[in-house]
């Protein structure tokens, strides 16, 4: 069996992509007047550091959310969960 680290993709396209649909949904959810839960059954660490030796080690982030934080126009909705990850690097 193969083991996952995500240390290694994090940030990366697909990591962009989730991240965008998943804060668009709750969102959207938090706009009704009924209480929700969210669940995320496949949580990791929580914060990845995309400076580690890891996260160099492939630079998977640079074609991912590195390139986001480059981008100016993003489109309405999406830019916080983008932001949020910056400001959460060093």
């Amino acid at each position: 069996m193969l083991s996952y680290r995500h240390s290694f993709h994090a940030g990366n396209h697909a990591d962009v992509l989730k991240h965008t649909v998943q804060s668009l949904i709750i969102e959207s959810l938090k706009e009704k007047d009924k209480p929700f839960l969210y669940l995320d059954t496949h949580a990791g660490a929580g914060r990845y550091q995309l400076g580690s030796e890891h996260a160099e080690r492939t630079g998977e982030y640079l074609e991912g959310i590195a390139r986001i934080w480059q981008q100016d126009d993003l489109p309405a909705g999406a830019g916080g969960v983008h932001q949020c990850g910056k400001t959460l690097q060093p």
